[in-house]
């Protein structure tokens, strides 16, 4: 794809510094029984070549065939005009080798392009076709190595939308400017909107919009003509994955309320992207459930994506490794630690990718 078979010589014309590479290494293929199987890694900020190799490797190992990740448009374009591509190039270049499909998040403002002291989620409308021009040149250089992208994150919350009143409208218009100019560069890519934060009614505020009505909005605002699928965050909670959907509570299940929405909207034929989802297992966070519980609910998860959820494609947990201990209640959702030693549940995903089967001796104590 972008390195194999180039030289020095064809690396500086395009405008690639040259550089001593950790070995690709053969093309490698993913085991595993569940095809909708996917973690989203957290590789932006990972410097070393080698440990974005081992992450990807390690998902690969893992049985996990997506691999959601962010692509900051600041790091990307740190200057007007000027693009730095070296990062992206590794991460585009390993998840390739090691047969995953990729799924690129883009946004994050570079400071040069909006107000000082602004939050990097604030996107001024007069800068939209500015946005939608960096979408077209990532599409343009990855054509037929990343095949989705997803554009933005969690619109619903205000601190995704630069700490302003979420609004779908306002989306739907990002939608109508990104989606022809990431088409235009490459007619098969699939372009995901959405990755809406479950935010049910109860928890509503100025800050945060109910998720449904967001998506009811995006609809009324004619945003279904500028994606092919929908992103879409199922955090579990405290609650197991088949606890029953429902508007009052965030749920594994809240999913298919979200799906129900798209069928009666007539988008029926798009598919869903579960591009973050998962249990945390801290000790003391509210929200938390037990190692057991969170090795068992993954794994029922994964499953019942499998074998329920015909219109979903993937399901990527939230998170696979963060490059270094956030000392928070976060550093409980990941399945690496920093220093690569794999969690219990990355074990137990693991065994699940090769059976496809819940091993018993995993239930929790009831």
């Amino acid at each position: 794809m972008l390195r194999t078979g180039l030289g020095l010589a064809t690396l500086a014309a395009l405008g690639r510094p040259a550089r001593l590479l950790v070995a690709l290494g053969p093309r490698q293929q993913v085991v595993s029984c569940n095809p909708k199987l996917g973690v989203h890694t957290r590789l932006t900020d990972e410097v070393e070549e080698w440990k974005i190799k081992r992450t990807l490797s390690m998902v690969r190992e893992m049985g996990a065939r997506w691999v959601v990740e962010y692509f900051p448009w600041a790091y990307i374009e740190p200057e007007p005009g000027r693009d730095s591509w070296a990062h992206s190039d590794l991460v585009v270049e390993h998840a390739e080798r090691q047969g995953l499909a990729l799924i690129a998040r883009l946004g994050y403002v570079p400071a040069w392009l909006r107000p000082e002291q602004s939050a990097p989620s604030l996107l001024q409308a007069e800068s939209r076709r500015i946005f939608a021009d960096f979408c077209a040149r990532f599409a343009r250089r990855y054509r037929g190595a990343v095949r989705y992208v997803i554009v933005w994150n969690e619109p619903n919350l205000a601190q995704e939308w630069g700490f302003r009143p979420p609004s779908p409208s306002e989306y739907s218009e990002m939608l109508r400017l990104c989606y022809p100019a990431l088409k235009a560069e490459d007619t098969s890519l699939k372009v995901l909107a959405g990755a809406l934060a479950p935010m049910p009614s109860p928890l509503s505020d100025p800050l945060a919009m109910d998720d449904l009505a967001y998506l009811e909005g995006m609809y009324a605002g004619g945003a279904s003509a500028y994606f092919d699928a929908l992103a879409v965050h199922a955090y579990g909670w405290a609650y197991p994955p088949d606890d029953a959907p429902s508007t009052e509570r965030v749920n594994f299940r809240r999913t298919e309320l979200i799906r129900a929405l798209m069928v009666a909207y007539g988008d029926t034929g798009k598919p869903c992207f579960v591009t973050e989802a998962g249990w945390n297992d801290h000790p003391r966070w509210t929200r938390a459930v037990s190692p057991a519980e969170r090795m068992l609910y993954t794994q029922q998860a994964y499953d019942l994506a499998l074998r329920q959820w015909p219109w979903c494609e993937a399901v990527a947990m939230w998170a696979f490794r963060f490059p270094w201990p956030q000392r928070t209640y976060q550093d409980h959702f990941s399945f690496v630690a920093p220093d690569f030693t794999p969690r219990a549940v990355y074990e137990a995903v693991r065994q699940y990718s090769h059976q496809c089967t819940m091993a018993a001796s995993l239930r929790p104590a009831l």
